[in-house]
This record gives structure tokens, C-alpha cells and sequence, in this order.
């Protein structure tokens, strides 16, 4: 890892962030999850040490012997954005960045003691410089955050859990325990976009890359806007079916769907927290011992109530209904599923 005590500052000017704490991007429930983590003391510390004393060092000696690692003599550019990305994220040791010779467009953050970064050359294809800065300062929100450290914890503890699943219902309950992992997960995602945002303050680069995830390298094919629109189309979903249909299919996923992510993003990115940010009002690292877990699980719950409540998703709808008590509940459910089948078709005439 580099250190930053050598001037690393920004190739352009953006705003520098000393001493910003994680819970200044992480989304409501990533940050009540990792601040009731941090309190378990000592047990983060003993997982990174017994990590790097075989596995990650295994993991760096492979990427040193099979991938390329940026520095000012190689991919200088890839180089200059983790630092210029740790610069103004304010994190001292600089990770290692690596390219890997792979089609498929990756990025990850790798290891928890001394993390390294590694980013697919398909990535480093597909994206312009801006929309990389975006995506390398992602992957450096990641490893501030500890993602990797408490998220192999938890991974641990749930397979540790997994050995009761022969008790009746124990199986029900490690299923329940892995879905709300991968939502946790998923909330993580849209915390590192917003470290991303943070890191490259570009907000249409950042938008564009992830549009770029899902529709490839043909930017002059697609629009920003009209992806918005589509990210619009998804979350109204036409009726009950669709939202049923939505949430099976997000339900597996470690990741939240590119035009939920990029819908997200830009809703922040107008939000009076990010607006306080850049102004230099932010949660501060020294304060981190003394957050409340209470008052974060709190905002977690306020976090999808609000989103509950504001969505235009039919499910999210019939939620509200039941929440307030509202009557006709059975009626919507009966002409839905009624109107699956569709109306009768009128006799045909032979010709």
C-alpha cells in the first residue's frame, strides 16, 4: 500500500473530506449493521490478523503473479485515481491497485487487513477516466468501511448457525439469516456508489457507468435520461404481479439492479445530506466510538419506512394499505388475480 504522507492531492480540483467518518455515505441499514459490528471490539482485529497470515497474502502473491499492478509506470492513470480517490476520502495507506486480464467487467475489493483493489480489463475498457474514478473510488468506500472484514464475520457466525438446521425450523431460520445478508449486502453496494460519487463529484459519470453496466460500451446508443425513465418504469411495475415478480428476483441478488442503483444515486446525489457534505458538514471519524447503535437501527427503520411509503411499486402500495388498516385489501388481491386470466374471448367465426 502507498502511503499518503506524499502529496497525493487530486489531478482537478474537488472538494477534500479530512476526517470524514464512513457514516457519512453508508445507506441507513449498512451503517446500523456495521456500527453494531464495530462494538463487537477485538473480534474484527483477531479475523484480519488470522486473514493475512495465509490467505491474503496467498491472494496478493497471485494477483503480483498474474495481473498487473498500477503505478506510475504502469496504467499511470488507474494509478493516480485510487490515489487522487484516497485523497479526498481521506484514507492514509493508499491500496495496491491491480489489472487483471479478464473480458468480464469486475471490480472488487479484496482482503481486510492491508485490502487491495483489483479492476478487469473489461472494465478499464468500457469506462471513460471519469466514470473509473467513480467506480475505483466505489471499491476504496469498501474497503474504509470494512465491508470485507464484517461481512466474512457474519459469514462465519451463519455457518457456524448452520449446523442447527436440523432443529425443526432451523433451516427456516438460516434461510432467513442469508436473505437478510445479501439485503445487507445489497444496502452496502448503494453505500460504496455513493462513496464513488463522493470521490469523483461527478454525478453523470457516475450515473453513466452504471448504465454502462447494464447496456455496454455503445454510450453514443444510450441516454442517461431515458435510462431514468426506465429506472421510473421498473419501480411503478404495472400491477401486484409485477411487484411479486420483482422481489423474487432481487431476493438472491448481492447486488441491487443497475437502474435501481443509478435511481438511488441521483436521489442522494439531490439530497441536503450530500449537499452538507460538500460543504464540509459530516459525520467526523473521532466521533465513531460514541455513535449510538440505538439511534442507527432507529434510522434504518425510518430509512424503509420512508421508502415504503414513497414508493410507486403496486407491493410497496398493498404494504401501506395493510399497514393502515385499510379494508380493501382482499377486494385489490381478487380483481388482480382475477384479471390474470384475462377477459373471455369472444367465439371465433370460421372462415
Amino acid at each position: 500500500m502507498t502511503d499518503m504522507t506524499k502529496d497525493n492531492s487530486p489531478s482537478r480540483r474537488r472538494e477534500r473530506f479530512p476526517g470524514i467518518s464512513t457514516r457519512a455515505w453508508e445507506h441507513p441499514a449498512d451503517r446500523s449493521a456495521l456500527v453494531a459490528l464495530r462494538r463487537l471490539s477485538g473480534f474484527d482485529e483477531v479475523l484480519k490478523k488470522l486473514a493475512g497470515l495465509v490467505s491474503e497474502r496467498s491472494v496478493r502473491l497471485m494477483f503480483l503473479a498474474t495481473a498487473v499492478k498500477t503505478s506510475e509506470r504502469q496504467f499511470p492513470e488507474l494509478h493516480s485515481m485510487v490515489r487522487d480517490a484516497a485523497y479526498v476520502l481521506d484514507l492514509e495507506q493508499v491500496p495496491d491497485l491491480y489489472v487483471t486480464q479478464d473480458p468480464a467487467v469486475n471490480a472488487m475489493c479484496i482482503g481486510m487487513d492491508t485490502p487491495i483493489i483489483v479492476v478487469t480489463s473489461g472494465l478499464v475498457e468500457l469506462l471513460d477516466e471519469e466514470e473509473l474514478r467513480a467506480v475505483i473510488g466505489h471499491e476504496v468506500g469498501h474497503a474504509m468501511s470494512g465491508h470485507a472484514v464484517y461481512r466474512t464475520m457474519l459469514l462465519i457466525l451463519t455457518n457456524i448457525a448452520a449446523r442447527i438446521a436440523w432443529i425443526p425450523l432451523g433451516n427456516l431460520a438460516i434461510t432467513a439469516v442469508i436473505t437478510a445478508l445479501k439485503e445487507w449486502f445489497r444496502k452496502a453496494e448503494l453505500s460504496c456508489d455513493r462513496a464513488g460519487l463522493l470521490a469523483g463529484q461527478d454525478l453523470q459519470a457516475s450515473m453513466r457507468g452504471l448504465m454502462k453496466l447494464a447496456g455496454g460500451h455503445n454510450l453514443g446508443e444510450m441516454n442517461v435520461d431515458a435510462f431514468l425513465e426506465q429506472a421510473e418504469e421498473y419501480e411503478k411495475a404495472g400491477d401486484l404481479r409485477d411487484g411479486v415478480i420483482k422481489l423474487l428476483q432481487v431476493l438472491p441478488q448481492t447486488h441491487p439492479f443497475a437502474v435501481v442503483r443509478v435511481a438511488k444515486l441521483k436521489k442522494w446525489a439531490e439530497s441536503d445530506e450530500y449537499r452538507s457534505i460538500l460543504a464540509g458538514a459530516y459525520p467526523r471519524r473521532a466521533d465513531d466510538p460514541d455513535t449510538s447503535v440505538g439511534e442507527q437501527w432507529k434510522a434504518a427503520a425510518d430509512s424503509y419506512s420512508k421508502s415504503v411509503k414513497e414508493s410507486k411499486d403496486p407491493l410497496m402500495g398493498l404494504i401501506r394499505d395493510v399497514a393502515g388498516g385499510v379494508g380493501t385489501v382482499g377486494g385489490k388481491l381478487r380483481d388482480t388475480f382475477a384479471g390474470a386470466r384475462g377477459p373471455a374471448e369472444p367465439p371465433r367465426e370460421e372462415s
